[in-house]
């Protein structure tokens, strides 16, 4: 079978200096451990002790927000269901907005005020909402750090308040922090700076000191507790690269925030996100189908287009597509039809598999029989 194999030269992305080897310029004393990834790869950036298990305080809430997040998108309930406060929730200590028993909020309200606030409270009705308990909460809480492969991870409540085998990992905390991210509206809470409640009688002040001070910050979430220390995920998108920084026990909430944007600052610096998938003049968008129902099937990159590049990686990239000039019927979906190799000179960065996205099924006897005979009767007008 014939053969498209196309060499394509993506001009010159990345003409700044290479990154230098060096760790990024973390403070003293600003993290007993930390990551930096990308955040729709969870490209690994930089790390430090990601994987020692910590208490990781409110950071504890992109879980929360996470379950809630999907609640919402499967039509559970909607933003503006009224939410009753229970004597549980409104017995938190900690950050609260100080929920009365029987206080009435709405979905949207309570989610705003845990991704601004940290309020314990109200991440405990939203939880007892979702799940009718807390306790049934938190183990779907669990039950999601396990699908999404937080080996690091056991949850014991939905807040972060102290609690004896309530541990995480940075690096888990960034596996939840993407995943948070996929409901691209839930920026709309994490990166509100002020805002209030009950009719403005309650001010909100985000507690990210960052969405203030770091261009492109849009969230996640702040921590602290005696044990923890103060904690954060912080969220950042710049020309279409996004990051993700996650500290955790820093001595002081400024020393966070500067570690953060270090973490975000090297990123930023020496890396861009590159989407494969938005050049048209690289990939292609259907494949030609012989003897099948249909002309032509979609196709695209298995696992996204989207790939992590040093900006000083080299001065132009080299696209190798190896595509068949058309595939028989039947075609499952699923099924690899090509593949697409990138290479930086010589250096082969990544290959990845062309797939359709569709079924084509093959033509019938009297499919091709009534093509025959529309050409025959009709011609081309037909």
């Amino acid at each position: 079978m014939k053969k498209l194999f196309l060499f394509v030269l993506i001009p010159a992305l990345f003409m700044a200096p290479a990154v230098s080897a060096a760790p990024p310029a973390v403070p003293e004393n600003a993290a007993r451990a930390y990551i930096l990834t990308e955040a729709e790869t969870g490209e690994e950036i930089a790390a430090y002790h990601a994987h020692e298990r910590f208490a990781p305080a409110s950071v504890t809430k992109i879980m929360t927000m996470l379950l809630v997040a999907e609640a919402l998108d499967a039509g559970q309930y909607q933003k503006s269901d009224p939410v009753t406060a229970s004597e549980h929730a409104a017995g938190m200590g900690g950050s609260q907005i100080w929920l009365e028993p029987g206080e009435k909020f709405t979905v949207e309200e309570l989610l705003k005020t845990v991704a601004v606030v940290s309020a314990n409270d109200a991440a405990v009705a939203l939880a007892e909402f979702t799940a009718g308990s807390e306790e049934a909460f938190v183990e779907k809480m669990n039950d999601k750090a396990a699908y999404l492969g937080m080996l690091d991870t056991h949850f014991e409540n939905c807040t972060g308040l102290p609690a004896e085998g309530h541990l995480t990992s940075a690096y888990d905390i960034a596996v939840m922090s993407r995943e948070l991210l996929k409901h691209a509206w839930i920026k709309d809470f994490t990166a509100i700076r002020s805002d209030s409640i009950r009719g403005g009688k309650l001010e909100l002040e985000n507690t990210n000191k960052l969405l203030r001070t770091y261009d492109g910050a849009t969230g996640l979430k702040t921590g602290f507790t005696q044990e923890a220390k103060y904690c954060l995920s912080a969220a950042a998108e710049r020309d279409g690269t996004s990051l993700v920084a996650v500290v955790l026990g820093a001595e002081t909430s400024a020393l966070r925030f500067e570690a953060a944007a270090a973490l975000l600052n090297y990123g930023f610096a020496g890396f861009r996100t590159v989407d494969l998938q938005e050049r048209e003049e690289v990939l292609p968008a259907l494949l030609p189908v012989i003897n099948g129902k249909e002309d032509a099937v979609p196709i695209a990159l298995s696992g996204g287009g989207k790939i992590l590049l040093p900006k000083g990686k080299a001065a132009s990239l080299r696209t190798g597509i190896d595509l068949p000039a058309a595939i028989p019927a039947p075609v499952a979906a699923g099924e690899r039809v090509g593949s697409l190799s990138l290479y930086a000179g010589e250096e082969k960065l990544l290959e990845r598999d062309f797939v359709a996205l569709s079924p084509v099924e093959a033509e019938g006897f009297f499919d091709v029989f009534r093509a025959l005979a529309r050409r025959v009767f009709l011609g081309n007008a037909a």
